[in-house]
């Protein structure tokens, strides 16, 4: 499933105005910290680990208006943890806004 960023894109665009270098590296910035929660829910060996992960990739997700990306986190938080079905969504979600 693609993800479009394109609210992503309007978020920074709100944020930061036309300035293309500083929206270039929040993407990154969020991209970078999607990928860290996404790892750290792929390495969680319990189920606390877990939801703090998840819980904190909705909020970040929140932030930046990528409302796909926090309905797969939210479907990460209910869930079974560990979930290797979302993992993969997550991971290909990111993927897109990393693109």
């Amino acid at each position: 499933m693609v993800y479009d960023p394109g609210a992503l894109n309007a978020s920074l665009a709100a944020a930061v105005g036309s300035d293309p270098a500083l929206m270039a590296e929040l993407r990154s910035a969020f991209v970078e910290s999607a990928v860290r929660q996404a790892e750290l829910m792929g390495r969680a060996r319990c189920d606390a680990n877990w939801e703090i992960a998840a819980s904190r990739l909705k909020s970040l997700a929140a932030s930046f208006g990528a409302v796909g990306l926090g309905a797969l986190a939210d479907e990460a938080l209910q869930g079974a943890p560990g979930d290797p079905v979302v993992l993969r969504k997550l991971r290909a979600a990111i993927d897109d806004f990393a693109a």
